[in-house]
């Protein structure tokens, strides 16, 4: 068995709203003023209000190498990223007291947005008391699926090792990566989207010291399914050139939900003998309002079974890896009385699907 004990968030400093990034847009992009008129409904369309960077807004407005990107990421990662371990180790709504770093067995790091060698969690072992031994596994370019997929290795971890308490770490520095030269479409639609976030989770094993730490009831991981769509490398990702990381954002997403997410989505509720009437609500990754739409569609649900997944992306936007790790704290904040049950599920780079059943347990 394998529990998530308790999530911990760090919040980027800089707040934006999505009406200051759209005046902001019209200066700096690239684009005749007709076209920018065209395209800025899909700010208004977005479903979001608000969006946090570690940067401030004058930074997007001029060019940056990918050096420069680069070694803000190293910065800013390894900052944020040790604010959010110490808000999930000592987080007072799910824990009865500290978990001490020392405790610590596995570090799964995982992002998309940035690159370090030596990795960030090596980093996070030099700036706290963890010991040396710990298993580090970085995991890289699974995208908005990152922080589903983080959380599925560690369950698979926590059942070859039911003693062992894992921690994993999503650091996505979106913001990062704009590349304000780029007349592409959809860079003017992750500008719309996407934000900075940052999270962390720990994850118990059935005989772990820490699983006795928790306040109340807590999600327990069942089962977890990967998929991926073959011959469909170009839906999301990124093209990597001299300025960094470009953004691929497909406008058939929506589609490939409808169609190869419903046939993984099925199946896994089959494997895991649930009907959509038995999940309480979803903790989805909010990559975009259409595909919320698109999840509540195929699943024959309702907005309310999403309603974080909204909340989410209305103040954060999508934070890619670390966003459904934000969405998961907040339902685990209601503390669902023991036996709810609930899928997590997050859309990537691949193209990819990521599953967890989840259900609450004592």
């Amino acid at each position: 068995m394998a529990w998530i004990t308790s999530v911990g968030v760090s919040i980027p400093e800089y707040e934006i709203t999505q009406k200051d990034i759209q005046s902001f847009v019209k200066e700096v992009f690239p684009r005749s003023e007709r076209e920018i008129n065209r395209l800025l409904p899909v700010f208004e369309n977005a479903a979001v209000e608000k969006r946090q960077f570690v940067v401030p807004k004058e930074w997007f407005g001029k060019e940056h190498s990918f050096q420069e990107r680069n070694d803000l990421y190293e910065e800013k990662a390894l900052q944020y990223s040790l604010e959010a371990v110490d808000h999930c180790l000592t987080n007072e709504s799910f824990l009865t007291e500290e978990v001490p770093y020392e405790s610590i067995d596995y570090i799964l790091y995982v992002s998309s947005t940035g690159v370090a060698t030596p990795t960030i969690d090596a980093r996070l072992m030099n700036e706290r008391n963890f010991r040396d031994d710990v298993k580090r596994v970085p995991i890289w370019g699974l995208g908005c699926a990152g922080g589903g997929a983080g959380l599925a290795r560690a369950m698979d971890f926590a059942h070859m090792y039911p003693e062992a308490t894992i921690l994993v770490v999503c650091v996505e520095l979106c913001g990062l990566t704009f590349q304000k030269g780029d007349r592409r479409k959809s860079n003017f639609i992750g500008t719309a989207l996407f934000g900075d976030g940052i999270a962390a989770a720990l994850v118990t094993g059935e005989h772990s010291p820490i699983a006795s730490k928790r306040t109340s009831t807590a999600p327990k991981m069942i089962q977890s399914s990967s998929k991926l769509k073959k011959q469909a490398l170009d839906v999301m990702g990124w093209n990597v050139n001299e300025d960094g990381f470009q953004v691929v954002f497909a406008k058939s997403i929506p589609a490939l939900v409808e169609t190869f997410w419903k046939e993984h989505i099925e199946h896994f509720l089959r494997s895991i003998n649930k009907k959509e009437g038995d999940l309480s609500f979803y903790v989805a990754h909010p990559g975009g309002q259409k595909v919320l739409q698109a999840y509540e569609e195929v699943l024959g649900s309702s907005k309310e079974k999403f309603r974080y997944s909204y909340d989410v992306l209305k103040n954060h936007g999508n934070m890619s890896s670390a966003t459904v790790l934000h969405v998961l704290k907040h339902w685990m904040e209601e503390f669902p009385k023991a036996g709810t049950a609930s899928v997590l599920a997050a859309l990537g780079p691949g193209f990819s699907s990521e599953l967890v059943g989840l259900e609450w347990s004592e």
